[in-house]
């Protein structure tokens, strides 16, 4: 690139019209037209400067894709460091309906319902973890490893994964996986393992897939008192388990599959969210044509409609369609049925501690519906309050082959605590400030 003139061009440019202005009307037209000439050759440096800079970033970017096809885990593991910390620079805020927080929605409270077994089952799970494996499991309590969670393959994991641990140490992390959860949370998570399983025999890929590729971290110390959690972290389960005393907050929450059901092989017979889709239906079609107008925001679904996947704890996402208020009793009592089949994922006692949180925001909770209604639908739908948002969402396929657009052979779902207290934060922030360390 031929850039040595441009200093020489950019003091002489300055040098003329400096002389222009000495000189009569027939020399500073000569000086103009010097002038223009000048100009033009800046601008083609401009040019090729920006030509060159906008070949360099496409060949960048070709490079980038072959690697990711060559290989893609090796990829993976060098691009996706550098996404993930992009896309976590904005400080936590929280989903939000406008943008703002609603405050005082969150108290630090007994619940009168025990963690002990919790945290029993995570200092059992350390104790059988090697020093070096210990190492990579423990992160700070407001470490910023709770929001690098991905529902995606490709993306890096911290902790210590299932692969590399002993039977010993697999069934330790299964416990405490179990007592986070009820019966029904912790089968549809190994369902959901079972599935990529599934999914890698299909694919004929172990290594980007597979029932044990599922990584735990634990942030904080177990404890009754202190504030700690931990994460499980994989393709298509996410759960983050926040704990302060007897209090917990398990959100985000997110659990899905492609595909959903195995009618073959090592799996078969392993299927998931069918309940959540049946309920779903249930209460769309229990809607007369009125409420139907409001509750169905659009008819078509052509594209994946969550808001509340990796990367966005401070999604907008505006309250939409019906709201429960305006539902009758039978319908109400659908929408609790709807609700419970998310919250009982985790164990009963909190479970209803959090359904009874929710009731008290019935008024303000709205039911929205994308797609058809028919059983063999194409659909979204979103349960959204000040203080959980539900979304269910038939996904495009990403591992399978098939048409570029949504079908029930991929499934989403995501449970959110909004306003600031996914992960457990704003209970963190209070605890904090009252007892400042």
């Amino acid at each position: 690139m031929r850039f040595i003139s441009c200093p020489f061009l950019v003091i002489t440019f300055a040098a003329t019209l400096g002389g222009c202005s000495k000189q009569h009307d027939g020399y500073a037209y000569v000086c103009a037209l010097r002038s223009s000439r000048y100009d033009g050759c800046a601008m083609k440096v401009v040019l090729k400067v920006i030509l060159s800079f906008a070949l360099s970033l496409v060949l960048i970017l070709l490079a980038m894709i072959v690697f990711a096809f060559w290989k893609p885990v090796t990829a993976s593991k060098t691009i996706w460091p550098v996404v993930e910390n992009y896309m976590l620079e904005e400080p936590f805020l929280g989903i939000t309906a406008n943008g703002t927080v609603i405050p005082d929605l969150f108290r630090i409270e007994s619940t009168g319902v025990s963690t002990q077994p919790v945290v029993a089952a995570a200092n059992n799970f350390i104790a059988s973890l090697s020093e070096a494996q210990r190492g990579r499991l423990l992160f700070p309590v407001d470490d910023l490893e709770w929001r690098r969670w991905a529902n995606i393959h490709i993306s890096t994991r911290q902790g210590v994964g299932l692969l590399e641990m002993n039977e010993y140490q697999s069934r330790a992390a299964m416990e405490l996986l179990g007592t986070g959860l009820s019966s029904r949370g912790l089968k549809t998570s190994r369902d959901i393992m079972r599935l990529e399983g599934h999914l890698a025999d299909l694919m004929d890929d172990h290594e980007q897939y597979g029932e044990k590729r599922y990584w735990f971290t634990i942030m904080g110390e177990p404890s009754m008192t202190e504030p700690w959690g931990w994460q499980i972290d994989g393709h298509h389960l996410i759960i983050n388990y926040f704990l302060l005393g007897d209090q917990v907050v398990v959100t985000p929450m997110f659990m899905g599959s492609e595909p959903t059901s195995a009618a073959t092989g090592r799996f078969a017979g392993t299927a998931i969210l069918e309940e959540e889709l049946t309920a779903g239906l249930a209460l769309i079609n229990s809607l007369d044509e009125e409420q139907r107008s409001v509750a169905i925001v659009k008819q078509n679904k052509i594209t994946n409609n969550n808001r509340g996947e990796l990367f966005q704890d401070n999604a907008i996402v505006e309250y939409a369609g019906i709201s429960l208020a305006q539902l009758t009793l039978a319908q109400r009592e659908r929408a609790l049925e709807l609700i419970t089949l998310y919250i009982g994922n985790i164990s009963e006692g909190h479970a209803e501690i959090k359904l009874s949180e929710i009731v008290r925001h019935w008024n303000d909770t709205h039911f929205a519906w994308v797609g058809g209604t028919d059983p063999a639908s194409i659909f979204y739908y979103r349960i959204h309050s000040p203080v959980v948002m539900i979304e269910y969402d038939h996904q495009k396929p990403v591992a399978l082959d098939g048409p570029d657009l949504p079908s029930q052979d991929h499934v989403h779902t995501v449970v959110r605590t909004p306003n600031g207290n996914d992960y457990g934060k704003d209970l963190l922030r209070q605890h904090l400030s009252q007892h400042g360390h």
